[in-house]
Protein backbone atom coordinates (compact mmCIF):
# COMPACT_ATOMS: atom_id res chain seq x y z
CA UNK A 1 0.00 0.00 0.00
CA UNK A 2 1.47 3.19 -1.23
CA UNK A 3 2.78 6.46 1.40
CA UNK A 4 0.00 8.55 2.95
CA UNK A 5 3.21 11.34 2.96
CA UNK A 6 5.66 9.96 0.11
CA UNK A 7 7.58 13.08 0.12
CA UNK A 8 8.15 12.49 4.13
CA UNK A 9 10.02 9.27 3.57
CA UNK A 10 12.29 10.70 0.81
CA UNK A 11 12.93 14.37 2.50
CA UNK A 12 15.30 17.21 0.86
CA UNK A 13 15.48 20.45 1.33
CA UNK A 14 12.34 22.15 -0.48
CA UNK A 15 10.11 23.40 1.60
CA UNK A 16 7.49 22.35 3.08
CA UNK A 17 5.82 24.82 5.43
CA UNK A 18 6.02 28.57 5.72
CA UNK A 19 3.65 29.57 8.96
CA UNK A 20 3.26 33.28 9.62
CA UNK A 21 2.24 33.52 12.77
CA UNK A 22 1.85 35.84 15.88
CA UNK A 23 5.34 35.64 16.80
CA UNK A 24 6.83 36.09 13.00
CA UNK A 25 7.52 33.81 10.10
CA UNK A 26 8.88 29.96 10.29
CA UNK A 27 9.93 28.03 7.46
CA UNK A 28 10.59 24.61 7.73
CA UNK A 29 11.70 22.05 4.44
CA UNK A 30 11.13 18.66 4.35
CA UNK A 31 13.55 17.52 5.89
CA UNK A 32 12.91 19.46 8.97
CA UNK A 33 9.84 18.36 8.98
CA UNK A 34 10.36 14.58 8.84
CA UNK A 35 12.88 15.16 11.60
CA UNK A 36 10.45 16.80 14.08
CA UNK A 37 7.84 14.09 13.06
CA UNK A 38 9.70 11.57 13.61
CA UNK A 39 11.32 13.14 17.12
CA UNK A 40 7.40 13.40 17.73
CA UNK A 41 6.09 10.17 17.09
CA UNK A 42 9.55 8.79 19.32
CA UNK A 43 8.37 10.92 22.28
CA UNK A 44 4.57 9.15 21.42
CA UNK A 45 6.61 5.68 21.95
CA UNK A 46 8.46 6.42 25.03
CA UNK A 47 5.44 7.91 27.26
CA UNK A 48 3.32 4.56 26.25
CA UNK A 49 0.90 6.31 23.07
CA UNK A 50 0.14 3.37 20.97
CA UNK A 51 -0.97 2.98 17.73
CA UNK A 52 -4.51 3.14 17.29
CA UNK A 53 -4.47 5.89 20.73
CA UNK A 54 -5.70 8.96 20.06
CA UNK A 55 -3.93 12.73 20.85
CA UNK A 56 -5.62 15.68 20.95
CA UNK A 57 -4.06 18.44 19.29
CA UNK A 58 -4.29 22.31 19.94
CA UNK A 59 -4.80 23.65 16.62
CA UNK A 60 -2.63 26.60 17.01
CA UNK A 61 -1.30 28.61 13.97
CA UNK A 62 1.68 27.54 14.13
CA UNK A 63 4.61 24.69 12.46
CA UNK A 64 4.73 23.06 15.64
CA UNK A 65 0.83 22.44 14.84
CA UNK A 66 1.88 20.76 11.68
CA UNK A 67 4.22 18.45 13.33
CA UNK A 68 2.41 17.12 15.51
CA UNK A 69 -0.34 16.11 13.27
CA UNK A 70 2.41 14.69 11.00
CA UNK A 71 4.35 13.19 13.60
CA UNK A 72 0.75 11.47 14.71
CA UNK A 73 0.57 9.93 11.51
CA UNK A 74 3.90 8.23 11.73
CA UNK A 75 3.07 7.15 15.05
CA UNK A 76 -0.04 5.43 13.76
CA UNK A 77 -1.90 7.18 16.43
CA UNK A 78 -5.58 9.19 15.80
CA UNK A 79 -4.93 13.16 15.79
CA UNK A 80 -8.59 14.65 17.71
CA UNK A 81 -7.67 18.72 16.58
CA UNK A 82 -8.88 20.94 18.87
CA UNK A 83 -10.48 24.43 19.09
CA UNK A 84 -8.08 26.89 20.42
CA UNK A 85 -11.20 28.87 21.58
CA UNK A 86 -13.64 26.06 22.61
CA UNK A 87 -15.70 26.75 25.65
CA UNK A 88 -15.68 24.75 28.74
CA UNK A 89 -18.96 22.55 27.67
CA UNK A 90 -17.84 22.01 23.92
CA UNK A 91 -14.66 21.13 24.90
CA UNK A 92 -15.04 18.66 28.28
CA UNK A 93 -17.64 16.88 25.55
CA UNK A 94 -15.21 16.41 23.32
CA UNK A 95 -11.98 15.21 25.44
CA UNK A 96 -14.03 12.92 27.37
CA UNK A 97 -16.23 11.02 23.84
CA UNK A 98 -12.29 10.92 22.15
CA UNK A 99 -10.74 10.17 25.01
CA UNK A 100 -6.97 11.13 24.18
CA UNK A 101 -4.32 9.71 25.65
CA UNK A 102 -1.98 12.87 25.74
CA UNK A 103 -2.61 16.97 24.78
CA UNK A 104 -0.36 18.13 23.00
CA UNK A 105 0.07 22.37 21.45
CA UNK A 106 2.85 23.88 19.51
CA UNK A 107 3.07 26.21 22.24
CA UNK A 108 1.92 25.05 25.47
CA UNK A 109 1.93 27.99 27.82
CA UNK A 110 -0.78 29.59 25.54
CA UNK A 111 -2.75 26.25 25.73
CA UNK A 112 -2.56 26.01 29.25
CA UNK A 113 -5.31 28.63 29.27
CA UNK A 114 -8.00 26.34 28.07
CA UNK A 115 -10.95 25.79 30.72
CA UNK A 116 -9.45 22.08 31.26
CA UNK A 117 -8.23 20.45 33.69
CA UNK A 118 -6.50 17.88 31.43
CA UNK A 119 -2.46 18.98 31.04
CA UNK A 120 -0.72 19.91 28.09
CA UNK A 121 2.07 18.88 26.68
CA UNK A 122 4.80 20.81 24.45
CA UNK A 123 5.67 19.82 21.09
CA UNK A 124 9.08 18.50 20.40
CA UNK A 125 11.32 20.87 18.91
CA UNK A 126 14.06 18.40 18.47
CA UNK A 127 14.78 16.40 14.95
CA UNK A 128 15.10 12.62 14.57
CA UNK A 129 17.40 11.81 12.32
CA UNK A 130 16.91 7.90 12.37
CA UNK A 131 14.79 6.92 9.41
CA UNK A 132 11.05 6.35 10.08
CA UNK A 133 8.72 3.95 8.35
CA UNK A 134 6.40 5.86 6.06
CA UNK A 135 2.76 5.44 7.22
CA UNK A 136 0.25 3.96 5.01
CA UNK A 137 -2.36 5.34 3.63
CA UNK A 138 -4.59 2.07 5.11
CA UNK A 139 -7.85 1.67 6.65
CA UNK A 140 -6.77 2.90 9.97
CA UNK A 141 -8.27 5.81 11.82
CA UNK A 142 -6.12 8.99 10.77
CA UNK A 143 -8.22 11.84 12.55
CA UNK A 144 -11.62 12.36 14.53
CA UNK A 145 -12.77 15.84 13.34
CA UNK A 146 -16.03 17.01 15.50
CA UNK A 147 -18.84 18.64 13.63
CA UNK A 148 -20.63 21.66 14.18
CA UNK A 149 -23.00 20.34 16.56
CA UNK A 150 -25.88 21.97 15.22
CA UNK A 151 -28.19 19.31 15.89
CA UNK A 152 -27.12 18.51 19.69
CA UNK A 153 -23.60 17.35 21.32
CA UNK A 154 -21.09 17.24 18.08
CA UNK A 155 -20.48 13.44 16.77
CA UNK A 156 -16.28 13.14 16.10
CA UNK A 157 -16.45 11.86 12.60
CA UNK A 158 -13.61 8.94 12.27
CA UNK A 159 -11.62 9.67 9.05
CA UNK A 160 -9.20 6.73 7.63
CA UNK A 161 -5.66 7.32 6.25
CA UNK A 162 -7.02 6.14 2.99
CA UNK A 163 -10.12 7.58 2.50
CA UNK A 164 -8.75 10.50 3.26
CA UNK A 165 -5.35 9.62 0.91
CA UNK A 166 -7.83 8.60 -2.05
CA UNK A 167 -9.89 11.72 -1.81
CA UNK A 168 -6.35 13.85 -1.83
CA UNK A 169 -5.56 12.64 -5.32
CA UNK A 170 -9.42 12.88 -6.44
CA UNK A 171 -8.65 16.45 -5.86
CA UNK A 172 -5.52 16.81 -7.24
CA UNK A 173 -6.35 15.11 -10.73
CA UNK A 174 -8.95 17.79 -10.57
CA UNK A 175 -7.48 20.47 -9.99
CA UNK A 176 -3.93 19.52 -12.00
CA UNK A 177 -2.27 19.71 -8.36
CA UNK A 178 1.09 19.17 -8.26
CA UNK A 179 4.55 19.30 -6.26
CA UNK A 180 5.05 22.84 -7.93
CA UNK A 181 1.79 24.14 -6.23
CA UNK A 182 1.92 26.17 -2.55
CA UNK A 183 -1.30 26.30 -1.21
CA UNK A 184 -2.03 29.71 0.30
CA UNK A 185 -4.58 29.77 3.07
CA UNK A 186 -5.89 31.80 6.22
CA UNK A 187 -8.13 28.82 7.72
CA UNK A 188 -8.09 27.31 10.63
CA UNK A 189 -6.44 23.99 11.44
CA UNK A 190 -9.24 22.01 12.84
CA UNK A 191 -11.47 21.71 9.90
CA UNK A 192 -11.86 19.90 6.53
CA UNK A 193 -10.67 22.86 4.42
CA UNK A 194 -7.31 23.89 6.39
CA UNK A 195 -5.98 20.76 7.70
CA UNK A 196 -6.99 17.98 5.24
CA UNK A 197 -7.10 20.07 1.67
CA UNK A 198 -4.38 22.44 2.89
CA UNK A 199 -1.99 20.50 5.19
CA UNK A 200 -2.42 17.40 4.20
CA UNK A 201 -2.92 18.01 0.66
CA UNK A 202 0.03 19.82 0.65
CA UNK A 203 2.06 16.63 2.42
CA UNK A 204 0.50 14.17 -0.02
CA UNK A 205 0.90 15.89 -3.45
CA UNK A 206 4.43 17.28 -2.44
CA UNK A 207 4.16 21.05 -2.39
CA UNK A 208 4.00 23.25 0.10
CA UNK A 209 1.25 24.94 2.42
CA UNK A 210 1.95 29.44 3.10
CA UNK A 211 -0.24 29.19 6.06
CA UNK A 212 -1.24 32.43 7.65
CA UNK A 213 -2.56 32.82 10.96
CA UNK A 214 -4.92 35.18 10.54
CA UNK A 215 -6.76 36.56 7.60
CA UNK A 216 -5.54 39.77 6.50
CA UNK A 217 -6.46 40.41 2.08
CA UNK A 218 -2.89 42.31 1.61
CA UNK A 219 -1.16 39.50 3.49
CA UNK A 220 -2.66 37.28 1.56
CA UNK A 221 -1.87 38.83 -1.72
CA UNK A 222 1.29 39.21 -0.57
CA UNK A 223 1.23 35.66 -0.02
CA UNK A 224 0.35 34.74 -3.81
CA UNK A 225 3.01 36.83 -5.11
CA UNK A 226 5.73 35.09 -3.27
CA UNK A 227 7.43 32.27 -5.55
CA UNK A 228 9.61 31.04 -2.36
CA UNK A 229 7.50 28.50 -1.62
CA UNK A 230 6.67 27.34 -4.93
CA UNK A 231 5.87 28.18 -8.95
CA UNK A 232 2.33 28.43 -8.46
CA UNK A 233 0.03 28.88 -6.05
CA UNK A 234 -3.47 28.40 -5.31
CA UNK A 235 -5.49 29.92 -2.56
CA UNK A 236 -8.25 28.03 -0.40
CA UNK A 237 -10.90 30.67 1.19
CA UNK A 238 -14.68 30.72 2.16
CA UNK A 239 -16.89 32.77 0.70
CA UNK A 240 -16.46 35.40 3.41
CA UNK A 241 -12.82 35.74 2.38
CA UNK A 242 -13.61 36.52 -1.07
CA UNK A 243 -15.70 38.93 0.21
CA UNK A 244 -13.34 40.74 1.53
CA UNK A 245 -10.82 40.26 -0.86
CA UNK A 246 -13.10 41.67 -3.40
CA UNK A 247 -13.68 44.46 -1.45
CA UNK A 248 -9.91 45.20 -0.80
CA UNK A 249 -9.14 44.65 -4.37
CA UNK A 250 -11.20 47.38 -5.33
CA UNK A 251 -9.16 49.86 -3.05
CA UNK A 252 -5.80 48.48 -3.63
CA UNK A 253 -4.48 47.55 -6.51
CA UNK A 254 -2.14 45.63 -4.96
CA UNK A 255 -4.50 42.89 -3.67
CA UNK A 256 -6.01 42.62 -7.39
CA UNK A 257 -2.53 41.81 -8.73
CA UNK A 258 -2.21 39.42 -5.91
CA UNK A 259 -4.72 38.08 -6.99
CA UNK A 260 -4.21 37.70 -10.83
CA UNK A 261 -0.93 35.98 -9.49
CA UNK A 262 -2.60 32.69 -8.39
CA UNK A 263 -2.95 29.41 -10.71
CA UNK A 264 -6.15 28.55 -8.81
CA UNK A 265 -8.46 30.35 -6.73
CA UNK A 266 -10.98 28.45 -4.72
CA UNK A 267 -13.91 28.47 -2.60
CA UNK A 268 -15.72 26.29 -0.37
CA UNK A 269 -17.65 25.49 2.93
CA UNK A 270 -20.39 27.67 1.54
CA UNK A 271 -21.70 28.87 -2.00
CA UNK A 272 -19.92 31.80 -3.13
CA UNK A 273 -22.52 34.15 -4.61
CA UNK A 274 -22.90 34.81 -8.09
CA UNK A 275 -22.56 38.68 -6.78
CA UNK A 276 -18.99 37.62 -5.93
CA UNK A 277 -18.11 35.84 -8.73
CA UNK A 278 -18.73 38.78 -11.03
CA UNK A 279 -16.76 40.80 -9.10
CA UNK A 280 -13.61 38.80 -8.55
CA UNK A 281 -13.40 37.96 -12.07
CA UNK A 282 -13.78 41.65 -12.99
CA UNK A 283 -11.40 42.61 -10.66
CA UNK A 284 -9.28 40.18 -11.52
CA UNK A 285 -9.84 38.67 -15.16
CA UNK A 286 -9.66 35.33 -13.12
CA UNK A 287 -12.54 33.19 -11.82
CA UNK A 288 -13.23 31.21 -8.71
CA UNK A 289 -13.60 27.51 -8.70
CA UNK A 290 -16.27 25.81 -6.28
CA UNK A 291 -15.93 22.59 -4.69
CA UNK A 292 -18.20 20.72 -1.98
CA UNK A 293 -17.95 18.56 0.80
CA UNK A 294 -18.48 17.31 4.52
CA UNK A 295 -16.39 16.62 7.15
CA UNK A 296 -18.38 13.01 6.78
CA UNK A 297 -17.67 12.92 3.08
CA UNK A 298 -14.96 14.89 2.49
CA UNK A 299 -15.00 16.62 -0.54
CA UNK A 300 -17.93 15.49 -3.13
CA UNK A 301 -17.27 17.68 -6.19
CA UNK A 302 -15.22 20.08 -7.83
CA UNK A 303 -15.06 22.26 -11.08
CA UNK A 304 -11.95 21.45 -12.61
CA UNK A 305 -8.89 23.48 -13.34
CA UNK A 306 -9.31 23.35 -17.18
CA UNK A 307 -12.52 23.70 -16.90
CA UNK A 308 -14.22 27.73 -16.70
CA UNK A 309 -15.62 28.44 -13.06
CA UNK A 310 -19.54 27.72 -13.06
CA UNK A 311 -21.30 30.49 -10.88
CA UNK A 312 -24.09 29.13 -8.92
CA UNK A 313 -22.89 24.98 -9.04
CA UNK A 314 -20.06 23.58 -7.78
CA UNK A 315 -18.93 21.39 -10.48
CA UNK A 316 -19.50 18.14 -11.28
CA UNK A 317 -18.77 14.76 -8.83
CA UNK A 318 -14.86 13.63 -8.32
CA UNK A 319 -14.42 10.97 -10.65
CA UNK A 320 -13.56 8.53 -7.05
CA UNK A 321 -17.33 9.69 -5.83
CA UNK A 322 -21.06 8.58 -6.75
CA UNK A 323 -23.25 11.11 -6.40
CA UNK A 324 -27.54 10.93 -6.89
CA UNK A 325 -29.81 13.00 -5.86
CA UNK A 326 -33.32 11.47 -4.53
CA UNK A 327 -36.79 13.12 -4.18
CA UNK A 328 -38.56 12.94 -0.50
CA UNK A 329 -39.21 9.29 -0.99
CA UNK A 330 -35.90 8.21 -2.11
CA UNK A 331 -36.47 7.82 -5.80
CA UNK A 332 -32.83 9.12 -7.95
CA UNK A 333 -33.74 12.14 -10.19
CA UNK A 334 -32.53 11.76 -13.53
CA UNK A 335 -29.81 13.59 -14.91
CA UNK A 336 -31.69 15.22 -17.07
CA UNK A 337 -33.73 17.14 -14.34
CA UNK A 338 -32.71 20.21 -13.90
CA UNK A 339 -35.50 21.72 -12.32
CA UNK A 340 -36.67 19.18 -9.27
CA UNK A 341 -34.95 20.13 -5.89
CA UNK A 342 -33.28 16.91 -4.06
CA UNK A 343 -31.28 15.33 -1.25
CA UNK A 344 -27.16 14.69 -2.41
CA UNK A 345 -26.76 11.46 -1.78
CA UNK A 346 -23.30 10.23 -2.21
CA UNK A 347 -21.14 6.50 -2.51
CA UNK A 348 -17.02 6.23 -2.30
CA UNK A 349 -13.89 5.57 -1.52
CA UNK A 350 -13.43 8.81 0.94
CA UNK A 351 -16.56 8.49 3.48
CA UNK A 352 -15.83 8.42 7.16
CA UNK A 353 -15.42 5.18 9.26
CA UNK A 354 -18.45 6.30 11.62
CA UNK A 355 -19.06 8.47 14.55
CA UNK A 356 -16.91 7.73 17.12
CA UNK A 357 -18.90 5.46 19.80
CA UNK A 358 -22.56 6.50 18.08
CA UNK A 359 -23.24 3.51 15.82
CA UNK A 360 -26.78 4.55 15.88
CA UNK A 361 -25.94 8.03 14.48
CA UNK A 362 -24.00 6.20 11.41
CA UNK A 363 -26.28 3.89 10.41
CA UNK A 364 -28.83 6.74 10.49
CA UNK A 365 -26.80 8.87 8.28
CA UNK A 366 -26.91 6.02 5.58
CA UNK A 367 -29.82 4.60 3.12
CA UNK A 368 -30.86 1.34 2.91
CA UNK A 369 -28.65 1.00 -0.40
CA UNK A 370 -25.36 1.93 1.36
CA UNK A 371 -25.53 5.63 0.53
CA UNK A 372 -24.68 8.48 2.74
CA UNK A 373 -27.35 11.22 3.91
CA UNK A 374 -25.36 14.15 3.06
CA UNK A 375 -28.70 16.75 4.25
CA UNK A 376 -28.01 19.27 1.66
CA UNK A 377 -30.43 19.94 -1.42
CA UNK A 378 -29.61 20.45 -4.98
CA UNK A 379 -30.54 20.49 -8.45
CA UNK A 380 -28.55 19.09 -11.64
CA UNK A 381 -27.43 21.54 -14.46
CA UNK A 382 -26.92 21.03 -18.01
CA UNK A 383 -23.79 19.72 -18.42
CA UNK A 384 -23.86 17.15 -15.11
CA UNK A 385 -22.61 19.78 -12.44
CA UNK A 386 -24.50 20.07 -8.76
CA UNK A 387 -26.18 23.42 -7.77
CA UNK A 388 -26.67 23.96 -4.17
CA UNK A 389 -29.65 24.78 -2.30
CA UNK A 390 -28.82 24.49 0.98
CA UNK A 391 -29.66 21.91 3.70
CA UNK A 392 -32.62 20.05 4.64
CA UNK A 393 -32.98 21.20 8.12
CA UNK A 394 -33.28 24.56 7.44
CA UNK A 395 -32.93 25.64 4.04
CA UNK A 396 -35.94 23.70 2.41
CA UNK A 397 -38.85 25.73 2.82
CA UNK A 398 -42.34 24.25 2.71
CA UNK A 399 -44.42 27.42 1.62
CA UNK A 400 -48.21 27.63 0.45
CA UNK A 401 -48.01 23.83 -0.97
CA UNK A 402 -44.81 24.82 -3.13
CA UNK A 403 -40.76 23.88 -1.88
CA UNK A 404 -38.65 26.56 -2.22
CA UNK A 405 -34.66 26.28 -1.49
CA UNK A 406 -33.31 28.96 1.01
CA UNK A 407 -30.33 29.76 -1.69
CA UNK A 408 -32.35 30.64 -4.71
CA UNK A 409 -33.71 33.32 -2.25
CA UNK A 410 -30.17 34.65 -1.31
CA UNK A 411 -28.87 34.93 -4.28
CA UNK A 412 -31.47 36.50 -5.69
CA UNK A 413 -31.24 39.51 -3.11
CA UNK A 414 -27.89 40.07 -3.28
CA UNK A 415 -28.33 40.69 -7.24
CA UNK A 416 -29.30 44.12 -4.81
CA UNK A 417 -26.67 46.54 -5.09
CA UNK A 418 -27.50 47.68 -1.45
CA UNK A 419 -27.64 44.20 -0.04
CA UNK A 420 -24.04 42.91 1.62
CA UNK A 421 -24.86 39.87 3.03
CA UNK A 422 -28.28 37.57 3.68
CA UNK A 423 -29.54 34.80 4.76
CA UNK A 424 -33.17 33.21 4.16
CA UNK A 425 -35.37 30.55 6.90
CA UNK A 426 -38.90 29.67 6.51
CA UNK A 427 -40.83 30.60 9.60
CA UNK A 428 -44.03 29.12 10.77
CA UNK A 429 -46.98 30.19 9.25
CA UNK A 430 -51.00 29.17 9.62
CA UNK A 431 -52.12 30.28 6.38
CA UNK A 432 -48.66 29.17 4.50
CA UNK A 433 -47.25 26.34 6.82
CA UNK A 434 -44.05 28.50 6.62
CA UNK A 435 -43.13 31.95 5.72
CA UNK A 436 -40.53 33.24 3.80
CA UNK A 437 -38.23 35.61 6.00
CA UNK A 438 -34.81 37.14 4.96
CA UNK A 439 -32.10 38.23 7.24
CA UNK A 440 -30.35 41.63 5.35
CA UNK A 441 -27.36 43.59 6.03
CA UNK A 442 -27.15 46.40 4.62
CA UNK A 443 -24.29 48.14 2.61
CA UNK A 444 -22.77 51.18 4.09
CA UNK A 445 -24.98 54.06 3.15
CA UNK A 446 -27.22 52.26 1.46
CA UNK A 447 -30.86 52.71 1.97
CA UNK A 448 -32.98 49.40 1.15
CA UNK A 449 -36.80 49.28 1.81
CA UNK A 450 -38.48 45.93 2.35
CA UNK A 451 -41.07 46.17 -0.90
CA UNK A 452 -38.10 47.31 -2.84
CA UNK A 453 -36.11 43.51 -1.99
CA UNK A 454 -39.79 41.24 -1.92
CA UNK A 455 -40.61 43.24 -5.32
CA UNK A 456 -37.38 41.90 -6.74
CA UNK A 457 -37.66 38.20 -5.98
CA UNK A 458 -40.99 38.23 -6.57
CA UNK A 459 -39.75 39.43 -10.49
CA UNK A 460 -37.15 37.81 -11.00
CA UNK A 461 -37.68 34.44 -9.48
CA UNK A 462 -41.51 33.40 -8.82
CA UNK A 463 -44.32 35.54 -6.55
CA UNK A 464 -44.56 32.23 -4.18
CA UNK A 465 -40.42 32.35 -3.56
CA UNK A 466 -40.88 35.85 -2.28
CA UNK A 467 -39.83 37.28 1.16
CA UNK A 468 -43.04 37.88 3.17
CA UNK A 469 -41.04 39.55 5.59
CA UNK A 470 -37.11 41.38 5.65
CA UNK A 471 -35.38 41.87 8.62
CA UNK A 472 -32.62 43.98 8.70
CA UNK A 473 -29.75 43.41 11.01
CA UNK A 474 -26.50 44.08 11.75
CA UNK A 475 -24.66 41.26 11.22
CA UNK A 476 -25.71 37.63 10.27
CA UNK A 477 -24.26 34.82 13.12
CA UNK A 478 -20.94 32.65 11.57
CA UNK A 479 -19.33 29.85 12.91
CA UNK A 480 -15.71 29.53 12.43
CA UNK A 481 -15.50 28.97 8.70
CA UNK A 482 -17.87 31.57 8.02
CA UNK A 483 -21.00 29.15 7.85
CA UNK A 484 -24.23 31.19 9.12
CA UNK A 485 -25.92 29.64 11.70
CA UNK A 486 -29.18 30.26 10.47
CA UNK A 487 -30.50 28.75 14.09
CA UNK A 488 -29.22 31.73 16.13
CA UNK A 489 -31.56 34.12 14.03
CA UNK A 490 -34.22 35.47 15.91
Amino acid sequence: MSALFPRLAFADDRTALVVDGPSGRDVLSYAELAGRAAAHASWLSAEGVKPGDRVGVWAQPHVGTAVALAGNALAGVTSVPLDPRLGAKELAHVLDDAAPARLVAADATAAAGAPTERPTEPVTTRTDTAPREARAADDAPLLVLYTSGTTGAPKGAVLTAAGVGANLDALGRAWEWTDDDAIVHALPLFHVHGLVLGLFGSLRIGGALHHLARFDAALVAAALEDESAGGARVLFAVPTMHHRLADAAEADPAVARGLRAARLLVSGSAGLSLREHRRIAALTERGVHERYGLTETLINCAVPARAAPKPGTVGPPLDSVELRLVDEGGAPLAADDTSTLGEVLVRGPSLFAGYLNRPDATAAAYDAEGWFRTGDLGTWDAEGAVRLAGRRSVDLIKTGGYKVGAGEVEASLLEVPGVAECAVVGRDDADLGQRIVAYVVARPGAELAEDTLIDHVAGELTPHKRPREVRFVDTLPRNAMGKVQKKRLT
